[in-house]
């Protein structure tokens, strides 16, 4: 997939007083958004949303483009 994380979003989180305990109980993100983040998978943009409201940052802080050799030229 030719989008990224630029960060690692769990521990920025963590480094800003998110634990992941604290983002379960206080329902900040679904436990399946956290799996999600520790694996690099894709989240939703309500997602990104969210975490962008938790650290206070753009979507471009946290995810980019890179475009990848066998993708087809549009």
């Amino acid at each position: 997939m030719p989008i990224v994380y630029k960060i690692d979003v769990i521990s920025e989180l963590k480094t800003n007083g998110y634990n992941t305990n604290i983002l379960r109980k206080e329902k900040l993100l679904a436990e399946g958004v956290i799996q999600a983040l520790r694996e690099k998978k894709p989240i939703s943009w309500v997602n990104i949303g969210k975490i962008c409201k938790l650290l206070q940052c753009q979507p471009g802080d946290i995810i980019e483009y890179i475009e990848s050799e066998n993708e087809e030229s549009i």
